[in-house]
């Protein structure tokens, strides 16, 4: 099967079977004004990471794993509940949390990170909206990911959860992607910006000590159904989760956080 082949066998399939897990959980008013618009955004926004360009960047990898997305969405259960233990931004009690995956050398993520900020201005200062972010190195094609993935955990050691998403948000902003950053140089330089020991910084660094909870992470994103990165999980209120996958445009992002607020 070619890629757009695929593409439109993804947006039909997972329609499909949206609509008919909906129509076993929603009846009346609120399914007919929710359940289609809510379904078109998530056949959107999963089609965008169906496909994706493979590290020699001259095909498209169609895998197993995203085919089965596209028939079950129900691996979004396998998501490891929110917990104080995590990276939050805004409102732990949030009605709607995005729980995101992340690859620090994805292009598409660095991308979705500015996205991501414009949702929280827009819907984290008010505690509508809550930012959780959580690992997911591909280390077969960015093999620095892993690395600057134990960088951002020094900071939250070192500085707490403030400094956390400055670090992430100071590395988004100060690199590149796709392995083209001096680790060495800039991963101590950004801990020196935000005020940490540069010292205890580079301890941390060279210790092992992360490795299990980045690899915990990277399972669990799988186990969701995740396959490319960023990949997002939308959890509303009443618990219900829906995915967004790939760099999608604020746009599209405000109108399913506008839908999974309607979720009580």
């Amino acid at each position: 099967m070619n890629a757009n082949s695929f593409a439109g066998f993804f947006v039909i399939n997972i329609f499909s079977k949206f609509m008919e897990q909906e129509d076993t959980q929603q009846t009346g008013h609120m399914k007919n004004n929710l359940t289609v618009p809510v379904a078109i955004i998530i056949a959107g926004t999963l089609i965008a990471g169906a496909v994706y360009f493979s590290a020699s960047g001259d095909g498209v990898t169609i895998t197993p794993q995203q085919q089965a997305v596209a028939e079950n969405i129900s691996g979004l259960e396998n998501m490891n509940p929110v917990e104080d233990s995590d990276h939050i931004r805004g409102n732990p009690n949030a009605p709607v949390k995005i729980v995101e995956y992340v690859d620090m050398e994805c292009p598409f993520c660095k991308r979705f990170h500015s996205t991501m900020q414009k949702v929280m201005d827009e819907y984290g200062k008010d505690g509508k909206v809550a930012w959780v972010y959580r690992h997911f190195p591909l280390d077969s094609i960015h093999s620095q990911a892993r690395t600057e993935a134990v960088a951002s955990e020094c900071a939250n050691e070192l500085g707490g959860n403030d400094a956390f998403w400055k670090y992430t948000d100071r590395f988004f902003e100060l690199t590149p992607s796709n392995n083209q950053t001096n680790i060495a140089t800039v991963l101590p330089q950004i801990a020196r910006e935000i005020g940490l020991d540069e010292t205890k910084f580079n301890s941390c660094l060279a210790s092992k000590k992360y490795d299990k909870h980045i690899q915990d992470d990277l399972d669990n994103a799988t186990a969701t159904g995740g396959n490319g990165t960023p990949w997002s999980i939308v959890i509303t209120a009443n618990g219900k989760k829906y995915p967004l996958s790939g760099a999608q445009p604020y746009e599209a992002v405000k109108q399913l956080v506008e839908l999974a607020l309607q979720e009580k």
